[in-house]
């Protein structure tokens, strides 16, 4: 049974996530950084900030599918003007999204618990000082909660969302 994906890992992960000081935390199914496929589950929890970016590496487009809970997806240009945001979730009417190559983008955690499925190129690279938005409040800033409360709303006024 080792090989199939069951409820308790999932609550596992997500507890890890909420006990992690970035309220987040991954479970690779690659078995190295190495792999010529990155495979994992990303487990988010309400706060977690993620600053926009956006990948450069050559066949580094990545694909998002939702496995629990609500992500919201916020798409930049390259000011960081928001040019799109949509809400997925398991049921729809979005499940996900594919994130081209040189896409600035963020996620945010809009449930407790919230999973989703990451598929894209390996191996593993850390993102570059060049992939990050200039933009955007890095990951400890003071102004990084008002900035995350900002996208946060808009994405639920946007979608029509009250809670």
């Amino acid at each position: 049974m080792e090989n199939f994906i069951t409820q308790s890992q999932l609550d596992q992960l997500c507890q890890a996530a909420q006990e992690s000081p970035r309220l987040r935390k991954n479970f690779n199914f690659h078995a190295e950084e190495s792999h010529p496929c990155n495979r994992l589950f990303n487990a988010l929890q309400l706060g977690t900030y993620i600053r926009p970016h956006r990948h450069l590496a050559p066949q580094k487009d990545e694909t998002l599918i939702m496995v629990q809970g609500k992500l919201g997806i916020v798409l930049f240009n390259d000011n960081g003007d928001i040019i799109d945001s949509q809400i997925a979730q398991p049921g729809g009417p979005i499940y996900g999204y594919h994130l081209p190559l040189g896409q600035f983008h963020t996620v945010l955690a809009l449930a407790p618990n919230t999973v989703f499925f990451e598929a894209k190129a390996g191996p593993y690279q850390a993102l570059t000082q060049a992939e990050f938005a200039p933009w955007a409040p890095e990951e400890n800033a003071i102004e990084t909660n008002s900035y995350l409360s900002h996208l946060t709303q808009f994405v639920k006024y946007k979608s029509g969302l009250t809670t």
